[in-house]
């Protein structure tokens, strides 16, 4: 949304059909919007491994910002000082396992980007707050861009099935412009630096440490 007030004014209006949890304001503060024993509509259609409708099953987080449509900008440190506060209290009270903390993008590819490449994965998940892969940038160095084979596209693919990415596409949409979106939103969480939807052998190596280090 385009102002802060206008987001306020669309989750608490039962027509928007868009509602969430929690909001985080740009001064950092934590507005309750709905209680986290009710389901609220931040999700929509949405799968993840084997859930599906994500709305009934999850605690919806949003964070003021510009996004990808109106000049998508860094969160603030207020915000994510508060989102850490937040999360690791959410965490312990439900028992919630890092690898199921997910993003919109994560769970709807095709309709959702946030929160986006500016969002602090690796810094949250040193406070277990999500997954990060465990590579150094030794082990990365000279992969960006190198090409990989047909095969190797496929274990990929199947990597991020593995991970909890839908396999699922719907019918009246194009394979190849699902594995297209799919590739860019696994580089918003993991690969920040290069949005490209090209499969080299980085996003293959960092695919395949996710695998081992958080499956």
């Amino acid at each position: 949304m385009k102002s802060e007030s206008d987001a306020l004014k669309k989750l608490t209006d039962i027509q928007s059909e868009v509602s969430c949890h929690y909001l985080i304001k740009n001064n950092g503060e934590i507005v309750k919007m709905v209680p986290d024993l009710y389901i609220a509509w931040h999700a929509g259609k949405s799968s993840w491994k084997n859930y599906k409708s994500l709305n009934q099953s999850s605690i919806g987080i949003e964070i003021t910002n510009l996004g990808h449509k109106h000049g998508y900008k860094k969160f603030t440190k207020k915000q994510i000082t508060s989102l850490l506060k937040l999360s690791k209290f959410l965490i312990k009270k439900y028992k919630i396992r890092s690898k199921n903390i997910l993003g919109h993008s994560d769970i709807a590819v095709l309709r959702k980007k946030d929160p986006g490449e500016k969002f602090p994965w690796k810094y949250l998940s040193k406070n277990r707050i999500g997954i990060w892969h465990t590579l150094s940038k030794q082990e990365l160095t000279g992969k960006r861009q190198l090409k990989i084979s047909k095969i190797e596209e496929n274990i990929f693919f199947n990597n991020l099935f593995k991970i909890g990415y839908s396999k699922e596409y719907p019918k009246d949409k194009d394979k190849n412009k699902y594995l297209r979106e799919l590739t860019k939103n696994f580089q918003r969480r993991f690969r920040q630096e290069l949005i490209d939807d090209k499969i080299d052998q980085e996003c293959l190596i960092i695919s395949k440490n996710l695998i081992n280090s958080h499956n």
